[in-house]
Parts: structure tokens; sequence; C-alpha cells
């Protein structure tokens, strides 16, 4: 491939001269949009919605014990702590302290952020906790003594990697990350950046001589390996991930023998005991009959291994009805559906999978499971919010029905705040629903449409804490499409708009962008869009594409170089998403897209806020950058600011979240916004 791209040298992550450039951009950025009183008034709103300690401190069972994890003012790196149902259900939880993360970085001198911890189970004596520099995505793993409250002496330790490690039992983990050295001579990592091989590696043992159980191939995603430590159905299971939606999946029996779990490779299954339940991505013949995707059966699962495709009907899908994600307890499979992006829940029997009555469940809420604890017990969490209703936790069970126990505080008046469902209707016919939230005494005027179009990521109605009091309770509308890419009705809402498809998203939110004008509810001049990471491309689409539509952009996070997207970071993993730019074919169709080579100087570009994270390790900042400096080159006024730390959320901490969340705000009511609406 040739390329004779002049900024090249920005794709240089930390080098010092991408770095002069990045400060020399950040400084006018923060000078413009910082120094008003708004924006003070902005960041101050967004750091109490956001660090209040009123919000929901929403908890994962290990054990007898609940887990949270806290950031807070006072604790901005946040805190890792437990504490029992009965104290939780009070307005004051006795919490006790495992980990107070700032302290830790301070102790060590590491910018550390938060990543994650995974115990052993069943005791959840021991947790492998994973720490990020920044907030990047590579992280160190260490293991920490529960009980003690200490690091484990003889703890498990890996350094700084993308790496994947989960617990066989207390003494042994199954660990994929940045070998040394592979004993088949290939690279440790695949092209994507994530683990090839998987070992067994036993406490006290070097990790150099852990033993290999499986390996995947250099052009696949990820390899893995995972046990399933359910009493009485332990199991072993690796997989190859051959792209972001396939995979080979295999159960790994103890004498090393591989059975192939045949299974479409871009269906979704569960082995539950003997219960394997499959939910097709694809259109599915099984058994003699055809089924659409999105369709979920139940097989038994060891005579499904001999051949038996005997099977029982779990949810089968409508040009309406979707199913979003279905767990297990102790007695029920839980599944959540959307009909026309609106939640629904069932509880079905195991064993006869007969429907069971819901009770307690609040109205016209997006409803979401968060926990479950299926080995002991028909306990179940879920979260409940609208757009205009702060989020609340349910707990109880699939027998008894469940219970609002927590809720959190409003951040803005929505009394005289409504949401509407409306339809656009695309370039191709489909109708494309989109939601849109405002005050009632707003008519028309700045309007921000948020998308993100991509990966089967469905956009669900959801408490606007930030939204509400920085753009909502000011007069502005807000609006969330529910456009193609995503899965609000189902994979193939999805799986249409992938590669060549990728125009559907496109054409998608432009008219939702239209609908919006022909109702009356903005103008282009007033309109402006926003939408990170695959939702940053969509915004680079919509500037040199469909620039005439919108009166501002904010781009952040954003894919936006598809000619070399592959080769950064862990851009080869998105190729089954996008396609492959080195495939003639496959450029052909992401070329027409590609907001980097699109842009052209006699082409109206809106007025643009690009944002992005040097500490990124998903999506490389050097897309951001490049797509400015070649905007400048072209004479285009355009604002850039780049969080030195952050990862892919572009934030670290809940005080430069707030800080990336005011410069958006500000550039919208200084761009779309001219005069803010009172009451």
């Amino acid at each position: 491939m040739t390329n004779d791209d002049p900024y090249l040298w920005l794709e240089n992550v930390t080098g010092d001269d991408a770095l002069d450039w990045v400060r020399a951009h950040n400084a006018p950025t923060v000078d413009e949009l910082t120094g008003s009183e708004r924006f003070a008034d902005l960041e101050t709103g967004a750091l109490e919605v956001l660090d209040t300690d009123e919000r929901i401190p929403y908890v994962r069972r290990r054990g007898e014990f609940l887990y949270n994890f806290w950031r807070d003012a006072a604790h901005p790196k946040g805190l890792w702590r437990r504490t029992a149902l009965e104290s939780y259900r009070g307005p004051a939880p006795e919490w006790d302290v495992l980990i107070d993360v700032d302290a830790l970085a301070a102790e060590e001198g590491e910018n550390w952020v938060w990543a994650g911890a995974t115990m052993n189970r069943p005791a959840y004596d021991r947790a492998l906790i994973s720490l990020s520099r920044g907030g990047a995505d590579a992280a160190v793993v260490r293991e920490f003594d529960v009980e003690s409250r200490s690091w484990a002496a003889d703890g498990f330790t890996l350094p700084e990697a993308k790496s994947s490690v989960g617990w066989i039992d207390r003494d042994t983990v199954y660990v994929g990350t940045d070998f040394a050295d592979t004993p088949d001579g290939l690279p440790a990592m695949t092209s994507s950046g994530y683990p090839r091989t998987v070992r067994r590696w036993s406490r006290g043992t070097d990790l150099a001589d852990a033993p290999t159980v499986f390996a995947g191939e250099v052009a696949d995603v990820a390899a893995g390996a995972v046990c399933d430590s359910t009493p009485g159905y332990v199991r072993h299971f690796v997989s190859r991930s051959t792209d972001f939606f396939n995979a080979l999946d295999y159960e790994l029996r103890p004498d090393g023998e591989l059975i192939r779990i045949d299974v479409p490779t871009d269906a979704h299954f569960t082995v539950r005991h003997d219960w394997l339940t499959v939910l097709a991505r694809s259109p599915w013949s099984v058994d003699g009959r055809d089924y659409p995707a999105g369709t979920l059966l139940v097989f038994d699962y060891p005579a499904y291994l001999d051949g038996d495709r005997t099977h029982h009907v779990l949810f089968a899908p409508d040009e309406h009805t979707s199913l979003q994600d279905y767990t297990y307890t102790r007695s029920h499979l839980v599944l959540v559906t959307l009909h026309d992006v609106a939640t629904r829940v069932e509880f079905r029997r195991l064993g006869t999978w007969e429907p069971d009555p819901v009770t307690g469940l609040p109205e016209l809420a997006t409803v979401g499971v968060l926990d479950t604890d299926p080995d002991h017990s028909d306990e179940i969490w879920l979260s409940a919010s609208s757009f205009t209703r702060a989020p609340s936790l349910l707990q109880g069970t699939t027998t008894d029905g469940v219970a609002v126990i927590k809720s959190s505080p409003e951040f803005f008046d929505a009394s005289q705040v409504s949401a509407q469902q409306f339809f656009a209707t695309s370039d191709d016919g489909t109708a494309v629903p989109y939601f849109v939230v405002r005050r009632d005494d707003v008519e028309s005027g700045p309007t921000l449409l948020y998308g993100y179009g991509g990966f089967e990521n469905s956009q669900t109605p959801g408490y606007l804490g930030v939204a509400g009091r920085s753009w909502i309770s000011r007069g502005g509308t807000y609006v969330i499409a529910n456009i193609r890419g995503g899965g609000e009705y189902g994979p193939s809402w999805h799986t249409q708009a992938q590669k060549a498809g990728r125009h559907l998203v496109h054409e998608d939110f432009a008219a939702v962008a239209r609908d919006l004008v022909d109702r009356g509810l903005t103008t282009p001049a007033q309109l402006a869009a926003q939408g990170g990471s695959n939702g940053g491309l969509l915004m680079g689409v919509m500037a040199t594409t469909y620039p005439e539509l919108f009166g501002a952009l904010v781009c952040q996070v954003p894919l936006l170089d598809m000619r070399r997207y592959h080769l950064l970071l862990a851009g080869a993993s998105w190729m089954a998403e996008y396609g492959d730019p080195d495939d003639p074919a496959e450029w052909e169709f992401i070329s027409k897209y590609s907001p980097y080579q699109r842009l052209h100087p006699e082409t109206p570009v809106p007025e643009m806020l690009v944002t992005t994270s040097t500490r990124d390790d998903r999506v490389h900042p050097g897309h951001a950058r490049k797509f400015v400096a070649r905007m400048e080159e072209q004479g285009r006024s355009v604002r850039y600011y780049e969080n030195i730390e952050g990862g892919h959320g572009g934030a670290a901490d809940n005080r430069q979240a707030a800080f990336k969340s005011a410069l958006a705000y500000e550039f919208l009511w200084r761009t779309v916004g001219v005069a803010e609406r009172s009451h």
C-alpha cells in the first residue's frame, strides 16, 4: 500500500513533536471555551452529577458481601469496598474499604486508574486486580488477598499489557498476555493486539514454564479460556475469535481433548448446567426448521455435542421486537427484550420454560439486569431509568418479585420535560426511530442529535443527568437516533450495515437530521450532532458528506482515517465491521466515506470540536490529530482538545470527565445555541 500522508508523524503517540502539536492546539481551545461564567456553571454542574454522594452505589454480590467501586470528590481515583445486604439497604451503609486507589497511586507514584477486579469463585477470598496507567486498555494485574487486605505475597502478577486472566481455582489461572516466548515461535499477540495463546499457570511457578493449553492464529482478534466452576458442572472452554463477530468455541476436556461446540460462529451461546442456549445472529436451519436472526433456542448440551439437535424456542423476534439480554437465576431464565426500543422483561421457569409473572417493575422505564447469583439463589438486581426519571436500583427474586431499594437524586427539573418517539424514513424506505427530549415550552430551537450506529450497540432510553442539566434545562432539545448498525431491532439491524452496507448508518442519521427540520423542531443552523469512537467516525462522515445538515459537530475519540485504521492499535479487530482497506474491493466502499480522505477544500464543513485522548490505546489519537491538521491545511477553523490521560473514555476521573463535558456544551451553546432559552 502506498501512502503519501504528510501527517504520519502525528501517529507517534508520545513523540515530542506530536505532543508539542497537541499542546499548541489544546491551548487556544481551552482559552476560547473555558473563560466564561457559563463554562464554570457547566463544569460545576457536570461534576455535581458525577461526584454526588447521593447517587446509587451499584453493587455486585460475591458470596455473602456486596462489592462496589466508588469515585467521589474526596476519592477521584476511587475506592473498592464491600458491605452486607442488611447494611446496604439502609440510608448510610457501612463500607469496608479494601483498596484505596488514590492512596495506592500516591504511594507508588503512578497514575493508576481502576480497571476491574476478578474474584476467585466460590470462596471469593482472592481477587485479580487490574490497574491501568492513565486509563489505557493495557493494565498491570496483581493478586489481592481480600481477608488480609493486602497484596498476596505469593500472588499472580502480570506486567502492563492487554492481558486476559481468569481463575480456575485458588491456585491456578488461565492467562493470555504478551509472553516473551511461545512454543510455536509465532507472536504472542494477534495483529489486533490481544493475546493469541492461553496458558495454565499454577501458583509458585514461573509464567514462562506454564503450559500452553490453546493457541489461535496471528490474524485472529484474540484467543481465550475460561473455567465454569458451577458446582457439579465444572467445565473448561476455549475459543478463537476469528474476527470481531465470529469465534470457534471448544470444550477443553481434562485429558486435553478439544470438543468443538458446533454452533454458528457468529452466534452467542451459554452453557448452564446441561442447558445450551444459543442466540442466532444470522438465519439458522436447525433440525429441519428455519429460524431468523435474533432467535433464542435451548438444547440439551451433552446431547448436542453428540449430534442431537432437539430444541425449544425461547424467543422468536418480529419486526418490532428483539432480544437484548438473557441471564439465569437458580430457578429462572430472565429475558430482556425491546419492542420499538421499549423494554420488556420475562421470567421463564428452567426446564419447562413456561413464563412466570414479573412483579415490581416500573412502567415506561428501560430495565437492565445488573447481577444474579444463579448457583445459590433466585436473587436478581435490576436498574431502571428513563430520559426524565433518575435511575433506581431494584432487588428481589424471580420468585417473589422485586422492589426499589435505592434511587438516584434528580439532577434537573424534569417536571415539565417530555420524551417523544418519532420515525424518520431513510433513503431505502426504512423507518428509523428516534427520541426527542425537551422542555414542554420548547417548540423549536437548538438541538443536539446523538448517534453511534455500530457493533450492535443499542441506544436505549436512559436518564440524562448531565445533558439534562447542561442542555435540556437550558432550553435545548436532545435527540437520540436508533440508526442501523445498532441492535435495537436485533442482529439484522446491525449486520445489514456492516462493510458494504455502512452507508445505511450514515443515510439513517442524515434522515433523522432532515426529519427534525421537516417537523419544525430545529433548523440546520441550530442542529448539532455528537458521537464518540464509532460515533466519532459518524461525525466525520457528517462533516464531509452531509455538512449542509448541521451547524456544529462534536467528534470524540474518533476513527477518521479509514485507510490506515486497521494498522493502528486495536483497529485490525474491527475489520469485520468496516472491511479491509488493503482489499481493493473493500477499499472501494470504504473510500466512499472515509472522512480523512474525503476532506476537500471546496466543501464547507460545519463548526467542529474534535477531542481525543493520548492514553487511548484502542482508537489511536492519530485519527483526530491528522484530521484536524488536514482541516487547518485547507484553511478551516476547528477546535481541538486532547486529554493527555483518560483512555478510550477520554477521561481518567470525574473531574476530567466534567471538564470534557463542559467543553463540549460550551462549544455547542456558542455555535448552535447562540442564546439560551430560560423558563
